[in-house]
């Protein structure tokens, strides 16, 4: 936003101070649908990773060019074509009873007594075992493949290719030409219901959809599928009529069930075993695919039930959240930056707003089993408090208070009090055993700031009291933890943080004490915990006051740069404290400025890491860490670069997924960071006045923005 002359700058910096979520350049108002509509990607030839989903945030369901799941083997090592859940889970048999109890090692980090944390074993033996059964159960499902019917056709048969994604309406649209048969397929997800809706027109043809079910592999990084297992698991046709079908799945205690439902005269017939055909008697197919994991007792909707359903849902997603539009800036990296905004939009909405926290490649395909990562929430989901749809947020918080007793038991068994969030798990809150994640603590503070996000972007107080009813309770456990986590070092007259692998995970817990971003983060969430004590009327807490007092300032060398803890070494020659997340930018830029912080210092370690980082072994959300922590260092081309900094990494593909490499194609917290990084670059945060402090202020970024809240 470019002012033309002091008086509209001063009503502009008067807009932000009252309203700072719904300022505008000149009253320009966006034309939200060309912004949506400019930027629908169009894919013109088959391409292993460009997949395109659509989804409901619990749901999504993936396809290749056909518009189906007609080709799973030429994208499995792309995007591949999952058909993904919030509630598909499945476990082995546990056949050798491992206890969870076996997975578990003694450490012991200076607080005089031994804590027990869940890890992984190198020696072979019942622990190895057994940390493994429980790293890899309960794994995420791949629901099952629907796809195009064709005999011997590979996908170099796929002629004349216009494939588009609307996500003004929330369908693709494929047309393509296989056999000298031409395709029309439309595709689309009920926003309500697990339930895909198909439409295909075939010229000359009867078209014919398959439906296969795959047994789970357990693997790491896969698209779930083991085809060479029917022995293992079923599917029961037990109920159909004339025109649907219901499966019943069975996988070990797994169970689930998968309703059909058609328009058109067609005939469902059982293949193989775990493999259906659906065949039409005419030249068009219209069908739906609910899936579910109980008996389904309602019948699908219709195709265009559905289809108009999801357009009725997308249109409102994107008329009443935030926008930002980039058409009118003469920089030429706007057209790439504004293009990654809205699918990322898009793109998280789909696979990242659940009632249990998304996995880092949503619900396309697996990594690390399926699970999630709560220290990836934020970043996965901390820009929908920002981008005006806290209510996104709002469906997956309640959560935490299901796993509260387990994240209890966890404080417990390392005798620290209140909650210890874990960090991979599943949605029973279970710790996944890990040699690294049961040594992180970063994701315990976000549950204090998520709720503060939510409570912020809510201004009717009716609707705050609501919000500090239901949070205060694990804010206040969250804290607890937090504060009896900090260790006391009566020599300094200071609290430490020690016995931690921090977010720069090359640093090692039993030597690490100190990392600048958790001590930040340690001093904002105390203090916003205090914050939310005073909203309820209850005393601040003189302990935790006495914490954020004496909490250790950040550690630095002789040049000013800030270390990656108190206990690196004084230089940065060692390749580990250059690799990995330089987590130390994150201490001012995703946290507001505190005492902790020396500015100058700060500016000089963001040049450091900028000429010296070892930039081939970053993260997606390094990207939008660093244009943060430029942001608020006044820095807005750093800012603007570090988003388009030309990393692999920091790839964004067509269909507008974050690569990083062979193993994780896509990467969620990538997208979800980019829109946090864009809410701050627009509104800025708590006491900015600088309109658009994330843009450079030289003639060619015209940003407009519209429904953006400030972070604090």
């Amino acid at each position: 936003m470019r002012i033309g002359n002091s008086l509209q700058q001063a009503i502009l910096i008067l807009c932000i101070a009252v309203v700072p979520f719904s300022c505008n350049t000149h009253n320009r108002k966006i034309d939200r649908k060309a912004l949506v509509m400019r930027n629908n990607p169009i894919i013109d030839t088959v391409d292993s990773l460009s997949s395109l989903s659509v989804g409901n945030g619990g749901f999504a369901y993936t396809v290749d060019i056909t518009g189906l799941q007609t080709f799973p083997d030429k994208y499995k090592k792309g995007v591949p074509q999952g058909t993904q859940s919030q509630w598909g889970w499945h476990s082995f048999a546990n056949d050798k009873n491992f206890r969870f109890e076996e997975t578990l090692k003694e450490y012991d980090f200076g607080r005089g007594r031994k804590e027990l944390y869940s890890v992984q074993f190198d020696e072979p033996g019942r622990q190895h075992e057994a940390a493994n059964w429980f790293r890899i159960n309960p794994h995420r499902l791949h629901l099952g493949i629907v796809g195009l019917e064709l005999s011997e056709a590979k996908p170099e048969d796929v002629k004349n290719i216009r494939q588009m994604l609307n996500m003004w309406q929330g369908i693709i649209t494929s047309n393509f030409n296989i056999n000298n048969v031409s395709y029309e397929v439309k595709t689309a997800c009920h926003p309500n219901r697990d339930e895909i809706a198909i439409q295909i027109k075939a010229k000359g043809m009867k078209p014919a959809v398959n439906f296969r079910f795959p047994y789970p592999t357990g693997g790491h990084s896969d698209d779930a599928c083991n085809w060479n297992a029917d022995d293992k698991h079923s599917t029961t046709v037990v109920r159909t009529t004339e025109n649907s079908a219901v499966l019943k799945r069975e996988l070990d205690s797994t169970v689930y069930f998968v309703q059909l439902q058609w328009e058109n005269e067609a005939e469902l017939k059982e293949k193989s075993t775990n493999y259906f055909v659906l065949q039409s008697a005419a030249d068009q197919l219209n069908f739906t695919c609910c899936f579910s994991p109980t008996y389904p007792e309602d019948e699908n909707s219709t195709t265009e039930q559905s289809i108009a359903a999801a357009a009725d849902y997308w249109h409102r997603f994107w008329e009443n959240g935030a926008a930002v539009d980039f058409s009118q800036c003469t920089d030429p990296r706007a057209k790439e930056l504004e293009r990654r905004v809205v699918l990322s939009q898009y793109l998280t909405a789909i696979q990242c707003s659940a009632s249990t926290p998304p996995q880092e490649t949503g619900l396309t395909y697996n990594s690390w089993y399926g699970k999630f990562h709560l220290e990836m929430i934020w970043w996965h989901q901390a820009h929908f408090a920002l981008w005006n749809r806290p209510q996104m947020l709002e469906k997956t918080l309640p959560w935490y208070h299901e796993v509260e007793p387990v994240a209890r038991a966890i404080a417990q068994r390392q005798g620290f009090d209140g909650v210890r969030w874990m960090k991979m798990t599943d949605p029973s809150g279970r710790e996944a055993p890990s040699s690294v994640g049961s040594f992180l603590v970063w994701q315990q503070p976000h549950l204090i700031y998520l709720a503060e996000l939510i409570y912020r972007a809510n201004s009717q107080t009716d609707e705050q009291k609501k919000i500090l009813n239901a949070y205060y309770p694990l804010v206040e456990e969250t804290a607890e933890f937090m504060y009896s986590f900090a260790s006391y070092d009566k020599e300094k007259d200071r609290y430490v943080l020690k016995g931690l692998i921090p977010a720069q995970e090359t640093l090692k817990a039993s030597e690490t004490v100190n990392p600048p971003f958790e001590l930040s983060y340690w001093h904002f969430a105390m203090e916003t915990a205090q914050k939310w004590r005073e909203r309820k009327g209850e005393k601040r807490v003189a302990e935790w006051d006495t914490l954020i007092h004496k909490l250790s300032p950040l550690a630095y060398n002789e040049e000013g740069l800030y270390l990656a803890a108190e206990s690196a070494p004084q230089t940065y020659e060692d390749i580990r404290f250059t690799s990995d997340h330089m987590a130390v930018l994150g201490a001012l830029g995703i946290l507001p400025s505190n005492r902790l912080i020396n500015e100058t210092y700060m500016r000089n370690t963001l040049h450091w890491v900028w000429d010296n980082w070892n930039w081939d072994k970053t993260w997606g959300w390094d990207y939008p860490m660093t244009a943060m922590n430029a942001t608020r260092l006044g820095e807005p081309e750093k800012a603007v670069s570090a988003l388009l900094m030309d990393k692999r990494t920091n790839t964004y593909l067509t269909n507008g997924h974050n690569y990083q490499d062979e193993r994780l194609r896509i990467y969620l917290p990538g997208n979800g960071g980019l829109l946090t990084a864009i809410a701050m670059m627009c509104a800025g945060w708590d006491g900015c006045t600088t309109p658009n402090p994330g843009f450079p202020n030289d003639g060619r970024w015209d940003v407009k923005w519209e429904g953006l809240q400030q972070l604090p």
